[in-house]
Formats: C-alpha cells, structure tokens, sequence
C-alpha cells in the first residue's frame, strides 16, 4: 500500500495533522441533483460533492460574533476533553485519530494541549468515516501495521454527537475491523458535545454553537468533507477520498482559528480541572431525550426517513450549508447562537418554525423530493 504518498495537512502546519485521504478532482454536482440521486437511491451521498460557496460578509462577521461569545466555552471543554484523554491513555503515545471534517479542528487543538499542558507525547491523523459505508479500513491498517502504533494507542475524536448515527458506525466497523485484523481497537469517541448520550466521553451535552461549526472548508483545513466514489478511490488500496480548495485559500481561517482558540486555552488553563464521563444512566437519559424528539418530528412531519432530520447546532448548520433544507425548527428566535442559521434560513427562504419545547436550540428537516 503506497498510502505515505498520500498523506498531507491540508492548510494546517505540516505536524499538525496528518489527513489520511486521497486528494481527488471529484466533477461538482448541483445540489438538486444530489439531492434527487441521494433519495432516489441512485447514488450515495458519499459518492458526489456540490461545491461550497464562500460565505458572504454578513455571514462572516456572524461567524466573527459568535466566535468571540464562545471562544472559552469550546476553550474550556478541550481543555476537560484532554484532561480525559490523558487520564484514559496514561502510557506511550496518544495517536489522536479525528473523523473528518468536523472532528480535525479538535483534534488540531487537543494536540496541541495535550503536548503543552499534560506534557504528552501525541500525533494526530484525521480519517474519513461515511453513514453507511464505515470508516476507512486503510487510513486505520496504515496506522497500525504501517506507522507501527499499537491499537490501544488510537482515540478517536469528533466534533459533537447528533442522533450517533456515526457513532454506531464507528462502533459497528471498528468491531469488523477487529474480528478481521486480529486487533483490539477502542471504539470509544470522545466529543465536545454529547446531546444523544452515543459518545464514550464529553466535555458538555450542551447544544452550543461550536464556533467552527459554522464554517465549511474554511475552518477545516481547506478540505471537502469525504467521499467514496469507485471512479476515483480504488477500496482495495486507496484512502476515501477529498477534494483540496486551493481557490478559498484567501478565505482560510484554519490556521487562525487554532491560534486564537489556543489564546483562550492559555487564559483558562488550570491544573486542579475536574472531569468526569458520563455515566449509563446519565447517557441513556440523553438518548431517550434523543429518541422522542426523533419520533415526535417524524410523526409532526411526516417524516419517514430519520437522515432527513439533522438535530443540534451543528448538524442544523450543516444541511443549511450543504443539503437542501426544508424546514428550521428553532426553540428560541432570540437565541444568539441561532443567528447565522436564521440568516441562512431567510436566504434560502426555508420555514422557519419556533417550538419552544424542543429540547435542543435547532432542528433542520431536509427537503424530501
């Protein structure tokens, strides 16, 4: 497998993340055709890409906003994230392994504060993992059998949890991948955000606007989310593949984003911080706040199809940017941390619907064809 070649950090610095993905020049799809392949069941999602528009001034200077109110709160939970990480790796070195794309920032600024703060010796690779599909068998043999780090090593990272679709992925594949190689990954995932009670460990279950949540490429490193089309990823030796925006390269806030992040961290660092995992019962009162909202917007809705319903700030974020969205269910129109998704909303003009019993700050539904 010559997958050395392959590897490359995107925007970031050289050492601070390795992605192990396949640079491709993947053709853009419209998003209404995506769309009606994706629901027709011709195509997956995986397999197509619609390019990503640079955000407008007024949308930037959102992101700038709410940057600056919860700079420490996402701060202060990286912080609690490595001190469980260290406290759960006490030996050797810690292969942080972030699913990208939302997971790489994280695991840029976990490195970071692991090595400067807990005195750890850490590397970190950023690897594709698809609904559906799994996660990408060749990025986790290149980690173990090529690069010669011990399975127990690995910690996988994300971003947030939102119905932990991808964590039962993670967990579903890591178990095959297991039975298949003789090894003994941990599935645990460790995230800013748990709101469904999915991940092994969390900072927060609160549904906050994780300020590089708002953004696309532009915050991650310049890459496309993954993708996994037979035309260009050959399974059998390739990594999933990316497509590099070289042209939003003015646009990039990655390098930024860290520097000033890890501004904050400074600022807040304490030696005596105190954080727990979540217990059983704490997780299983999360996932059946997950699981009613889920069947009470379905029934709402009409909604067949729970990858139609994108729950969290994050996830909401995601369909606005990306999918075709139908409808925003927000809890409170007044919530600073909505903002942008609001201003996206009335953009699109999607319907906005305010139900102050949701149990998360917002909802999107993608639009049904």
């Amino acid at each position: 497998m010559q997958a050395k070649e392959k590897m490359f950090s995107g925007s970031y610095k050289e050492n601070d993340v390795n992605f192990l993905l396949k640079s491709i020049d993947l053709p853009f799809s419209s998003l209404e055709e995506k769309e009606l392949l994706i629901q027709n069941e011709k195509k997956h999602y995986s397999e197509m890409l619609s390019l990503e528009e640079i955000p407008t001034s007024e949308y930037i200077s959102i992101f700038y906003e709410a940057f600056e109110r919860n700079k420490n709160k996402m701060a202060l939970d990286l912080i609690k994230l490595a001190y469980l990480i260290n406290i759960e790796k006490p030996e050797n070195t810690i292969v942080l392994t972030s699913l990208a794309r939302a997971g790489t920032p994280v695991g840029v600024l976990l490195k970071y504060i692991l090595e400067l703060y807990f005195g750890r010796k850490t590397v970190h690779y950023s690897v594709s993992i698809i609904r559906d599909k799994g996660i990408d068998y060749n990025a986790l043999k290149y980690i173990i059998f090529d690069q010669k780090y011990l399975p127990e090593q690995i910690v996988f990272i994300d971003g947030w949890t939102g119905k932990g679709i991808i964590a039962d992925e993670l967990t579903n594949t890591i178990y095959n991948f297991n039975n298949i190689h003789n090894t003994q990954i941990s599935s645990n995932l460790f995230v800013l955000s748990d709101l469904c009670g999915y991940a092994y460990a969390a900072a927060s279950n609160e549904d906050y606007l994780i300020p590089s949540s708002i953004l696309n490429s532009t915050i991650s490193g310049l890459i496309s989310r993954s993708i996994l089309n037979k035309n260009y990823i050959d399974e059998s030796i390739d990594f999933h593949g990316c497509v590099y925006y070289k042209n939003f390269e003015e646009y990039d806030l990655s390098n930024w984003f860290i520097d000033e992040i890890l501004k904050s961290v400074n600022s807040l660092y304490n030696k005596n911080i105190v954080a727990k995992i979540n217990s059983e019962p704490e997780k299983n009162i999360l996932k059946k706040l997950s699981s009613e909202m889920k069947q009470k917007i379905q029934k709402e809705f009409n909604t067949t199809n729970i990858n139609y319903i994108k729950p969290g700030i994050g996830e909401a974020t995601r369909v606005l940017l990306r999918r075709i969205p139908d409808i925003l269910i927000i809890k409170d129109k007044d919530c600073q941390d909505i903002q942008h998704l609001l201003l996206l909303a009335n953009q699109k003009k999607v319907t906005i619907i305010t139900d102050s019993s949701l149990p998360y700050k917002a909802v999107s539904l993608i639009k049904r064809f």
